[in-house]
């Protein structure tokens, strides 16, 4: 089983986000690349498998600071020896994949290749809206959200992906889509040296593109998707080549996702496959409550329920309500070492999933509680339960 940390990541403690204003700090902003680094470097030294940020934009409220996941990447991987380095993920219909395929490719030469690369759709309108509207006007959608909006943002988000794999794989190529015409069609380039030395113009006009440099790994770096949760996303993901990143579902849903991709990909169930969770280990089971319900559950109220991640607990035939135990079915792991320890074996016995993203809240989780968190997942509760990739 591989195990990656998974951050927003957020600035500022609880108090300091209630007090309003916090993303404009930047005395937290500077302690979160401290503590964030700081961790990043024990996970390299305890053999956890990879970090992933995510991507998002003018967030004042202090959560989710994360304009920018591959220069993060960047930040922690050359300050790091083995821990791979990667993206949950880069929302591409908000983003030019050429310049996607370039910044991750230097990013895999930069560490020696130690790139992961991870994509996602976008659903904050506040800011997908803004910055899709210099490409093609996408809007952002939320999750679980079905209509002409959700077709837009879908077709682009798959011709983008389509476009960096080429990028990626082919020395020249161009492309004529729905969004992109790579290069643009009637591009004059009469230059000695393309002729002499290069390639991709015929008759004086740009016909193919080299983007360089290519990834160090081939044929490409691993590709993951994050809060993947719709039967057509798992379908996507299987027949492209994609590790699904599930949120926390109903594990009927769980379930269902779990044996389409093994259906569609070949794969036996749960291999290519991973899930985010919260993950906070203390002395005892009630700390360890307290820590998630002041953290984690503190955020996904305030800030993911507003935008429909709830409703992925829903039955999926009835819509009703979850009324079952999270930690009983191991859609958290919260407790003592024992107690996360069944945790996790309820989780694999379930669905014996590839990965787990373990779901970091740094600054609304202290620093040392995360720290001591991962050394009891790598010491003692993953080797108990499965072997350690």
């Amino acid at each position: 089983m591989r195990t990656s940390l998974f951050y927003l990541p957020g600035v500022g403690t609880r108090e300091a986000v209630e007090q309003g204003g916090a993303g404009l700090r930047g005395d937290l902003y500077d302690e979160m690349l401290r503590d964030v680094l700081g961790q990043c470097q024990l996970a390299d030294e305890l053999g956890f498998n990879s970090v992933s940020f995510t991507e998002h934009h003018f967030h004042c409220e202090g959560f989710e600071l994360s304009n920018n996941p591959v220069m993060l990447d960047l930040y922690v991987g050359l300050q790091t020896k083995r821990l791979r380095v990667g993206q949950l993920g880069i929302v591409l219909p908000a983003n030019n994949p050429l310049r996607v395929a370039e910044d991750i490719a230097m990013l895999d030469r930069m560490t020696g290749g130690r790139a992961n690369a991870g994509f996602a759709r976008g659903y904050q309108r506040r800011w997908v809206d803004t910055m899709a509207q210099q490409t093609h006007g996408v809007q952002g959608v939320r999750p679980h959200e079905h209509d002409r909006i959700d077709d837009t943002n879908r077709a682009a988000f798959e011709e983008n992906l389509r476009i960096i794999k080429r990028a990626w794989t082919e020395d020249y190529f161009s492309h004529r889509g729905q969004f992109w015409q790579v290069p643009p069609p009637g591009t004059p380039w009469n230059i000695e040296a393309t002729e002499r030395w290069g390639s991709g113009v015929r008759n004086g006009v740009v016909t193919e593109l080299a983007v360089v440099p290519k990834p160090l790994q081939k044929p490409h770096p691993p590709i993951f998707q994050p809060f993947a949760s719709s039967e057509r996303t798992i379908r996507f993901c299987a027949e492209e080549g994609i590790t699904p990143i599930l949120p926390p579902l109903h594990p009927l849903l769980e379930r269902r996702l779990i044996e389409l991709y093994a259906e569609v990909s070949g794969k036996a169930p749960g291999e290519g496959v991973g899930v985010l969770r919260d993950l906070i280990v203390a002395d005892t089971d009630s700390e360890a409550l307290q820590i998630w319900m002041d953290g984690p559950v503190f955020c996904g109220a305030s800030w993911f329920r507003p935008f429909g991640f709830d409703k992925g607990m829903l039955h999926p035939d009835t819509g009703a309500e979850f009324d079952g135990d999270r930690f009983a079915e191991g859609l958290a792991f919260v407790g003592t070492v024992d107690t996360v320890t069944r945790q996790l074996e309820t989780l694999r016995g379930r669905i014996p999933v590839e990965w787990v993203f373990a779901w970091n809240y740094n600054g609304l989780v202290d620093d040392g509680r995360i720290r001591h968190s991962m050394e009891a997942w790598r010491s003692t509760i993953v080797p108990r339960v499965a072997a350690w990739d």
